[in-house]
């Protein structure tokens, strides 16, 4: 029998779960208290990285998202049309930088157990790095290349796939707010309650992006998923002088630390239309939006010690978003412990463009019944890291 699912919010990770959903045969709506990818979707940089994961279940999901983001861009097409934009996949690969002795043997380590994990991780001389970027500062002591990373159009590739899930019949409802849940007379999530009226289903997918924790709050669930703030620069455009993702050895430490205080590493890009884009800072100040010029000096700071040619460039803006946040570092897909008829596919903080397609099969394998893919045991919502970390937070 069809079943019906109700998936809150229309960004990539819940675009991305409606498309396959609505295409493996299940009647799929889509609710959002805005307008679809208009948050995290659009405040990112189109990142599809294995460069930044050490081995691990993140990795390794991660790894399975990249085939499938390989294939996707022609798939796409098919399902929805050549008139809709590309979403502008390119595998640009990426070249993370050690600025001295103590960074290089750091990132050699990384690399080194990247590489058992299956990474294509290939040790730069700096001579070697400045070939690959000319415009790397003399200063850098070496590098490392990473040619599986990729970039789409983040705005883009989430309205992709709503796209796809519409034309496979997924209903999207902006604009509603879930306010609570709809429950059944044998106690079981039977959907939910919305500024515009009841909607009725078997199953409930929070997809909420950093807003996650707070929704599964409101249908009885909990989950440990909030706000991590961060800032990027856009510079005017430029003929490119940039060839691939470029940041420095401190990238992945600021990725993986539970530090609440402002933090800031280098990331460094060029994108279609000839802007580059500078980030990044990471710093858990709640959902508070405002301008914070000292993170802004910092990025700069940091990206012009990396490129140099960058001090004489004009940034024509600076804008914030706020990264979906699991406090032990990985996503969180499954079905709540404790609340039938409740699942999560949350929680992928900086990471979730990348890991958009794997979530969603992983996520509609486990709905269906069948083994996913990549094993979902380390992402389940119940998982003791995710269980403690709670604790501790409370």
């Amino acid at each position: 029998m069809k079943g019906s699912v109700i998936i809150v919010g229309a960004g990539i990770i819940g675009a991305a779960c409606a498309r396959t959903l609505s295409r493996r045969g299940l009647d799929v709506t889509i609710v959002d208290a805005g307008a679809s990818a208009g948050a995290t979707s659009s405040s990112g940089e189109g990142n599809l990285l294995v460069s930044d994961k050490g081995p691990g279940a993140e990795l390794e999901l991660a790894q399975h998202s990249l085939r499938l983001w390989r294939t996707l861009a022609p798939t796409l097409e098919s399902e929805i049309g050549r008139d809709f934009p590309s979403v502008e996949f390119e595998r640009k690969g990426g070249i993370v930088a050690a600025l001295d002795a103590q960074q290089s043997q750091a990132l050699d380590l990384f690399a080194d157990a990247q590489r058992r994990a299956g990474v294509d991780a290939q040790r730069l001389s700096a001579d070697e790095a400045r070939y690959l970027e000319p415009e790397l500062s003399p200063a850098i002591s070496s590098g490392v290349y990473y040619p599986e990373d990729a970039q789409v159009q983040p705005t883009i590739a989430a309205e992709a796939f709503l796209a796809s899930a519409r034309a496979a019949g997924t209903r999207v409802l902006v604009n509603t707010v879930v306010t609570g849940p709809l429950i059944d007379a044998d106690g079981k999530l039977a959907g939910v309650v919305t500024s515009s009226g009841n909607l009725a289903a078997d199953d409930v997918v929070v997809a909420a992006g950093p807003w996650a924790g707070e929704v599964a709050q409101v249908l009885g669930g909990t989950l440990s998923v909030g706000p991590r703030k961060g800032f990027l620069l856009v510079t005017s455009r430029m003929p490119r002088r940039i060839f691939h993702k470029v940041y420095d050895a401190d990238y992945v430490g600021a990725v993986g630390s539970d530090n609440h205080d402002l933090q800031t590493s280098t990331v460094i890009e060029s994108t279609a239309s000839g802007t580059v884009l500078i980030g990044s800072s990471r710093q858990n100040v709640g959902f508070d939006s405002g301008l914070d010029v000292a993170a802004l000096r910092k990025i700069a700071a940091k990206a012009v010690r990396l490129m140099p040619f960058l001090l004489e460039t004009s940034v024509i803006r600076a804008y914030c978003g706020f990264r979906p946040f699991a406090r032990d570092h990985v996503p969180v897909i499954g079905p709540d412990p404790a609340v039938p008829g409740l699942w999560y596919a949350a929680g992928h903080e900086g990471a979730g463009i990348g890991l958009a397609p794997a979530t969603a099969e992983m996520l509609a394998s486990l709905m269906l019944g069948e083994s996913p893919a990549v094993a979902a045991a380390p992402f389940a919502p119940g998982r003791a890291p995710l269980a403690d970390s709670l604790a501790r937070t409370t």
